[in-house]
């Protein structure tokens, strides 16, 4: 078992295992600052330049749930590493692409890679960190870099650009990835997985990641195609048929990819819904007040990067220890609803910035609130998910957690960009000026997107349990305590291999 190792060792492990995960989150915004390099470089059209992004968002999102359930039946190092080999080569594929087909086709094979990645690394790190008080400290560091790794690639992306060109952007994965896997390799002992106990579920593997496909295919065009036209909703429903036969294959089998009763747990399920919620509302804060900007502001892609700066240091503090400390002292349920809170009165403040905003007066605020926030309650999310899961199936509760991380961004971000375009459609067709139009439109997705976070926090507060319990069974024996009995206060327990001290 990889929770074997020492103490030094875990804690390079977990930055190496960070490291991977960096170059995952890195790339889901890097790509966006070359997009019109890459579209002037190789003749894309302005409707076939979106695949560059598509491509990957298909195949990451269709990819996290299977991902995570074969790293629990061949073993999470082995997933962990192939991922990271074909990330790496599908990176350099993209760095020398010379076609659109080449890469198209690349951005698809990064996105399996990246999938399987952020799948199986959080499964890694539970059990690698098994003591409460490492385990909060390590989801601590892990929550900064998926919160803050998106707004870090804006900045790394336009540097890389500006000084170089487009094909850097994935020409630099190369020596991280090679340094990841050869780490990997010192650092992590083997894990055999479940395979000789346990045969993967075909059937069902097919259904919901077809699924999961057409879902993100349905988002991600939405916009393109119109919401209510023939093929997006035609596209909803035959991804809800597919999602229903899944269920109905999940409840006869004997060995079923997903086993329902993990959804007993109080706390995976409100932190799964909290976490579409949640994470629609970051991507609110990411790319429209991005879009802000650039557009309204008229700031550069470096400038961008760095007005995202004091949110990143914000959440590098929490991560280091602030975080570990509150969730130690308060559980989860309090700074998780506390930080979700700040995270919406941050995104109101950018409900009311000004077309001719001042950074200091109009940004800065929203922006210290929106890293307060995502500081508190990223690590609470991702521990409540990951709460009472055996061993065996850590895998799968990781890429449940991502996968509702993903859907959530995806879906949320297609609202409101939706809501914002509706707006400023409306005003400007009425005589309103284009910038103020444009304006008001961000506005209206920041006002949605700080009612999504506020919802979050309402439910967090409601339905999470205030101590960390192990097991689904133990959860169960706990429904009638109060949060005063013992044992629900902050994080209890001690490191043992049994699936009741796991958090």
């Amino acid at each position: 078992m990889v929770d074997a190792i020492d103490g030094r060792k875990r804690w390079l492990a977990l930055v190496v295992l960070c490291l991977g995960v960096l170059m995952i989150v890195l790339d889901t915004t890097i790509v966006n600052v070359a997009l019109p390099s890459i579209g002037a470089d190789l003749g894309f059209s302005e409707t076939s330049l979106v695949w560059v992004v598509n491509a990957y968002m298909l195949t990451f999102g269709g990819f996290l749930l299977l991902g995570g359930r074969l790293g629990d039946l061949f073993g999470q190092r082995r997933l962990f590493l192939i991922g990271i080999i074909g990330f790496t080569l599908a990176s350099l594929a993209c760095g020398l692409a010379s076609s659109q087909v080449l890469l198209i086709g690349a951005r698809a094979v990064q996105g399996f890679g990246g999938a399987v990645v952020s799948a199986v690394s959080l499964s890694l790190i539970m059990n690698l960190f098994v003591e409460p008080a490492d385990r909060a400290k390590a989801m601590g560091v892990y929550g900064f870099v998926c919160a803050g790794g998106g707004s870090i690639g804006v900045l790394v992306g336009g540097l890389l650009t500006g000084a170089f060109s487009w094909h850097w952007i994935f020409l630099v994965n190369l020596p991280i990835g090679i340094a990841v896997y050869m780490l990997c390799r010192l650092l992590l002992p083997d894990d055999r997985g479940q395979a000789n106990s346990r045969r993967l579920d075909m059937a069902g593997a097919a259904t919901i990641t077809g699924s999961l496909m057409l879902a993100v295919y349905a988002v991600v065009n939405g916009n393109e195609a119109g919401w209510t036209s023939v093929s997006t909703l035609g596209l909803f429903a035959l991804a809800a048929l597919l999602f229903a036969v899944f269920i109905g294959i999940e409840v006869r089998v004997s060995a079923p990819l997903v086993p329902l009763g993990l959804f007993r747990s109080r706390n995976v399920t409100t932190a799964n819904i909290v976490g579409i919620l949640w994470a629609a509302a970051m991507f609110a804060w990411f790319f429209i007040s991005a879009l802000y900007l650039q557009r309204v502001l008229a700031y550069s892609p470096l400038q961008v990067g760095l007005g995202f700066l004091p949110a990143n240091l914000i959440m590098a503090a929490f991560s280091v220890g602030l975080s570990a400390t509150i969730v130690m002292r308060f559980g989860i349920r309090v700074p998780l609803a506390a930080g979700l809170l700040l995270a919406a009165m941050g995104l109101m403040l950018f409900a009311r910035a000004p077309v001719d905003g001042n950074f200091v007066v109009d940004v800065l605020p929203g922006m210290i609130l929106l890293g307060l926030g995502a500081g508190m309650a990223f690590n609470p999310v991702l521990l409540a998910a990951m709460s009472g899961v055996a061993p065996g199936e850590s895998g799968l509760a990781s890429g449940v957690v991502n996968t509702s991380f993903m859907m959530g961004g995806a879906l949320g971000l297609a609202i409101l960009a939706s809501l914002a375009s509706a707006r400023t459609n409306a005003l400007h067709a009425s005589g309103v000026d284009a910038l103020a139009a444009l304006n008001s439109g961000y506005h209206r997705a920041f006002a949605v997107g700080a009612a999504f976070a506020a919802m979050a926090a309402l439910l967090g507060g409601l339905f999470l349990r205030t101590g960390l319990h192990g097991s689904v069974h133990h959860e169960e024996e706990a429904d009638g305590r109060t949060d005063s009995d013992p044992g629900t206060q902050g994080v209890s327990g001690h490191a043992t291999e049994s699936a009741a001290t796991r958090i």
